[in-house]
């Protein structure tokens, strides 16, 4: 599909001192500074870093900025340097100081008030680079303006040096550099390099032309020099966006290239990116003024709904839907897409202070007419993508009529309440505030399991055989399985759309494993199934790993458990280096007793709450070691082959 070069939309008024304007003051943000970055722990730190980035953004937006620098210098001091027109320098009539001096020392001073500086931006410029000024020991700004060079130092949001001339130039642009203030960020002022790196990423996917170098220039722990960097430049925008998408999941393209549509309308913009891939997740990422929208909002609810339109008559009208089937729906189509939706609009307007939704219903008009006459249009010049679509969403629709049917068989005739499996051992409490529920392998495990337990607030629910790898299956074959739908059953809650949280049984859910290779791949396969089918569990901090332990270290009555090979050493050497050790291979070989005092008694076990970054990383080697790409998985093995450790054979 030939791709049409999104236009630029070029800023061409006046940018000076007096399209700078004042809404209020400054004094607020170190009292409370939660209320301006989210909060004061790493979140909030890093928010710095993007608040002074998303200004030269939004230099990019308006066809100025080509190229943006990140630094991270020894002691965590972030430098940010752009090639933009430089905050204007000049002395602002009404306020009777410069420019620049305002963006950093007043809150609300910027260039996006009313004042033709931007037409388009992702925040609010003067709001940024106060705060940041506000919440930092020290932060110097410096500014080229085409003739001179011009600096000013601040501590903790004060003036500390007047607006100073420091050399000539041709060249424009601005260069911030800043260190947090440790009185603020209490928790930590160390940044990382990763968080930084997906979030600046990011941003040169969505400014097409734009690059971006991220570079570390902190010393090792050993002191010495090291210098980390990545250029970050897609001159493809988002269709590259997409596929990284796909690159990052281990997922095969289904169709030929990339999708790829866009339009415009006076100020405003709107592109869209999608590919299908042979799985069955749907990944829909949206954003506005390069903002993520987290919650969608007009813009994606439109293209879901005229990408439903577009295929269910491209379809009818080719004769892929006969007349008595029943149009397909959304979910169907959307299983397997990875797409990209990027709007910019002058007076975004997000629903809440995070800006997680947008708000404008010009914009989903926008997209809606964009979709239904682009898409259509690609639909009929490309019969052999437009087919791939339509066939993938009816067998998607065929699997979830299936899995409906798979439900409703798992469900009583009275009342349609979920059946409690057979093997299920239950608690007597039904308070999911104090009930617990451990998911143990075999019936060794869970007979040892069910008379260690506390019986008011503890169930023990053991599984057998082969676990089903979820990443290759529908919701029906997850409701069909023998392994799974104990677990379905059990917590009560349901999957997919059926999922209800309310109807939780019990508020801590335990994974326990054996502590060997066996019980590592129970505890992936488990994590990829609540992370794809019941991903608000690990949201709300319901899932846990529970850690029996490896060993048992004894001499005479005296005894340790060892939860590794360090700890079983160090227990030895304090008997005097003559001890008996007994390794665990599986929870079956403890009594009840052990099991209680060791893994779940809540005074004494040792657990694990599960992140959404730990499912998600289960999730991806499931993938790659189980998905259907030969290929990575052979060059994982490779260079992870000479690492295996305990393997029984």
């Amino acid at each position: 599909m030939e791709i049409e070069q999104m236009p630029s939309v070029k800023v061409n008024e006046e940018y000076d001192a007096e399209q700078i304007q004042v809404l209020e003051g400054l004094e607020a943000v170190r009292k409370r500074p939660g209320m301006y970055i989210g909060s004061t722990g790493e979140r909030g730190l890093h928010h710095l870093v993007y608040e002074i980035v998303d200004n030269s953004i939004d230099e990019a937006l308006a066809g100025y900025c080509t190229h943006i620098e990140v630094d991270i210098l020894p002691g965590d001091i972030i430098r940010v340097t752009d090639n933009g027109r430089g905050i204007p320098t000049g002395i602002n009539k009404k306020y009777n100081m410069p420019a620049v001096t305002m963006v950093f020392t007043m809150l609300h001073a910027g260039g996006k008030f009313g004042g033709s500086g931007y037409k388009v931006s992702g925040g609010l410029h003067g709001v940024g680079s106060s705060v940041v000024n506000a919440l930092s020991t020290w932060l110097e700004v410096e500014v080229k303006n085409g003739t001179d060079i011009v600096r000013q130092r601040y501590e903790r949001g004060a003036i500390v040096t007047e607006l100073e001339k420091i050399g000539e130039t041709s060249e424009t642009g601005t260069k911030v550099t800043f260190k947090p203030d440790p009185e603020v960020f209490t928790d930590t002022t160390e940044y990382d390099y990763n968080t930084l790196l997906t979030r600046l990423r990011e941003q040169a996917f969505l400014n097409a032309g734009v690059k971006i170098t991220l570079t570390d220039r902190r010393p090792d722990e050993d002191g010495n020099e090291q210098v980390r960097q990545d250029v970050l430049h897609y001159e493809g925008g988002i269709k590259s966006y997409v596929d990284f998408i796909l690159e990052k999941s281990k997922k095969d393209p289904l169709l030929p290239e990339v999708v790829y549509i866009n339009g415009v309308k006076g100020d405003s913009t709107a592109e869209i990116a999608f590919q299908y891939n042979g799985g069955y997740d749907t990944k829909i990422i949206s954003f506005a003024n390069n903002i993520h929208t987290v919650d969608g909002g007009t813009h994606e609810s439109a293209f879901k709904t005229a990408l439903t339109r577009v295929v269910n008559a491209y379809a009818r009208k080719f004769g892929l839907l006969k007349e008595k089937d029943l149009n397909l729906k959304g979910e169907d189509i959307q299983e397997g897409i990875a797409a990209v939706i990027s709007v910019k609009l002058t007076d975004a307007q997000f629903e809440g202070q995070t800006k997680a939704k947008l708000g404008n219903t010009s914009m989903g008009s926008m997209v809606t007419a964009m979709v239904g006459e682009k898409l259509a249009e690609y639909l009929e010049e490309n019969p052999v993508p437009a087919k791939i679509i339509v066939n993938k969403a009816i067998a998607a629709s065929a699997a979830r009529e299936a899995a409906q049917k798979a439900r409703d068989l798992t469900r009583k005739n009275t009342g349609g309440k979920l059946k409690k499996p057979e093997k299920l051992a239950d608690c007597i409490s039904r308070d999911p505030n104090e009930t617990e529920i451990f998911i143990v392998e075999g019936d060794s495990a869970g007979g040892s399991a069910v008379k260690g337990r506390d019986a008011r607030t503890q169930a023990i629910l053991p599984l057998w055989g082969k676990m089903l790898n979820v990443e290759k299956a529908r919701a029906d074959k997850v409701y069909g399985n023998d392994k799974l739908t104990p677990v379905v059953l059990a917590l009560g809650t349901g999957i997919g759309e059926e999922f209800d949280i309310t109807k939780l049984r019990y508020g801590k859910i335990f994974i326990m494993a054996d502590a060997d290779v066996d019980g590592s791949h129970i505890r992936t396969l488990l994590l990829t199934f609540f992370f794809k089918y019941m991903p608000e569990l690990i949201e709300n901090g319901n899932i846990y790993i529970a850690q029996p332990p490896l060993f048992k270290v004894s001499r005479g009555k005296k005894f340790f458990y060892a939860f590794s090979d360090e700890e079983r050493d160090m227990y030895i050497a304090s008997l005097g280096g003559n001890a008996d050790v007994q390794r665990y291979k599986g929870l079956g070989e403890m009594d009840g007793e052990q099991l209680n005092e060791t893994t779940m008694d809540p005074r004494y076990r040792t657990t694990l709450r599960v992140t959404m970054a730990d499912a998600e990383k289960a999730a991806q080697t499931i993938t790659l070691l189980m998905g259907d790409e030969v290929e990575p998985r052979r060059q994982f093995i490779e260079q992870n082959a000479t690492y295996v450790q305990n393997l029984d054979v």
